[in-house]
């Protein structure tokens, strides 16, 4: 297997070599991104890299316990397996992400954009209406959230998590429906709407599984 590193150029490898370090460190690539200052599209250069040598990179994750996926409609390349790090989520992250599943489902459904944008000013304004967040969270649990976000690919933001402020651009890709589906939505919101205590009671919430 590893003799086909050998066989491409020096540079190719080492593309190779980040590409799936990349997959194992957010679970999924994109194959356009927007730049997070213009919010023009632009090719990403490790999607390219997925599909010129994918053959290798399944053989290669297939050995650590993974499967490497192709989501031709969503334009992704990501792993799935015993092999795949969970992330866990506190609830309060869960919900910030449930609230950002809304904000993309509001902007797609109304404006068709490529790249819904939001803010931190109206992720708080849709917690407080929906009753998911109705209570104020602290600048780390937002950091959080963003971060956590940002690394597994469901949204792009200028600059550093910790410069966010409330008018802060907040691009939302399609991935976010990899964690979270409408069915979940809709029961969480009717859940928390009428009893609010019980988010002070309720547990960490991992993940939706990429395949449901």
């Amino acid at each position: 297997m590893f003799t086909y590193l050998e066989e491409v150029s020096v540079t190719e490898g080492e593309q190779i070599k980040k590409t799936i370090q990349a997959l194992f460190r957010q679970t999924c690539i994109l194959q356009v991104k927007y730049d997070p200052a213009t919010l023009a599209p632009r090719d990403n250069a490790q999607y390219e890299t997925c599909a010129r040598h994918r053959s290798f990179i399944e053989d290669y994750v297939s050995v650590l316990g993974c499967e490497l996926i192709h989501d031709s409609q969503e334009h992704i390349f990501r792993l799935t397996g015993d092999g795949v790090q969970t992330e866990k989520l506190s609830l309060t992250a869960t919900l910030i992400l449930l609230v950002m599943k809304l904000i993309y489902r509001d902007k797609i459904m109304g404006e068709g954009l490529n790249a819904p944008v939001t803010t931190l000013k109206e992720m708080r304004e849709y917690g407080k209406n929906t009753n998911l967040i109705p209570d104020k969270l602290t600048v780390v649990q937002w950091r959080e959230a963003l971060y956590l976000m940002r690394l597994h690919q469901v949204i792009d933001i200028p600059g550093a998590v910790r410069d966010v402020e409330d008018d802060t651009p907040v691009y939302i890709y399609s991935t976010i429906n990899m964690y979270v589906t409408a069915g979940d939505i809709n029961a969480l919101i009717e859940e928390y709407g009428e009893e609010t205590e019980e988010l002070e009671t309720a547990e960490e919430i991992i993940y939706e599984d990429a395949d449901q």
